[in-house]
């Protein structure tokens, strides 16, 4: 599977990258200024900014590509075609509202389960990821490419935030981080370009829906790493939302068999 699968893979990756110019727009002339924040019934905050960047993105969607079906997070699906976009307006709201300035904007083209195209959109800090299946990553237009790290003892790893993990969840991490050289917390989608530049070696995640995680797929395997559910399993619109991301498949299969130790 590639990105010549979709039926036009010019006006595919010339649409994701104006989706992305809008999510920087938008976000960047609210960002670190008075925002009404709500909380959802998951208990999760949004903005008027996350939903205007999703709507913007659902118009330009629907004027390229009107059989293409939607699927964001704060408006769902829209639709059940071939090809599904998936949007996460903004990935790391608390982020987005508290000021600090790693969160994200995700961007996904997906067909029959697996996403063709993917998209991490740093607006603050001007960093874009693009990964599309059968060609390389590239941040800002330049190739990106994961560490060679094979092993846990050498392996810096991240995580949103342990408080994310359920107690069950929580011990697989613990297993995995106790033996890493380093392990550092924040950033959401940002740790995922972190490690597809070659900036740490491991992401670990859990509770994550598709708009979290399919746009990191082709960003991932397109620089070289490994990206499954903490089983191993590829992920998909169905995963159960754990997410481990390695440099090396060695690192990989060592953190999939530490994660998984304990699971009946």
């Amino acid at each position: 599977m590639d990105l010549s699968e979709s039926a036009d893979p010019a006006a595919t990756l010339d649409l994701a990258m104006r989706l992305a110019d809008t999510a920087r727009r938008l976000a960047r002339a609210s960002f670190r200024t008075a925002l009404a924040v709500q909380i959802k019934a998951d208990g999760s905050p949004v903005t008027a900014v996350d939903r205007e960047i999703e709507t913007e993105m659902r118009r330009l969607i629907r004027a390229t590509f009107p059989t293409h079906a939607i699927r964001g997070e704060e408006y769902g699906a829209e639709g059940d075609r071939e090809f599904t976009w998936v949007l996460d307006p903004i990935d790391g709201t608390k982020s987005f509202i508290t000021g600090f300035p790693l969160f994200g904007s995700l961007i996904a083209l997906v067909r029959g389960g697996r996403p063709l195209l993917g998209v991490i959109e740093a607006p603050i800090l001007g960093e874009r990821w693009v990964g599309a299946a059968g060609r390389a990553t590239r941040l800002n237009g330049e190739p990106a490419a994961v560490s060679a790290c094979r092993s846990l003892e050498r392996a810096v790893v991240y995580t949103t935030s342990a408080e994310l993990f359920d107690p069950e969840d929580r011990a697989g991490f613990e297993r995995v981080g106790a033996r890493c050289a380093l392990r550092r917390f924040g950033g959401d989608c940002y740790l995922y370009g972190l490690l597809a530049s070659g900036h740490c070696d491991l992401v670990i995640e859990s509770r994550l829906k598709p708009h979290d995680f399919m746009a990191l797929i082709p960003v991932i395997e397109g620089a070289g790493g490994r990206i499954s559910d903490w089983a191993g399993r590829p992920l998909g619109l169905e995963s159960d939302g754990r997410v481990v991301a390695a440099a090396t498949e060695a690192l990989w299969r060592e953190a999939i068999e530490r994660l998984e130790a304990d699971r009946s």
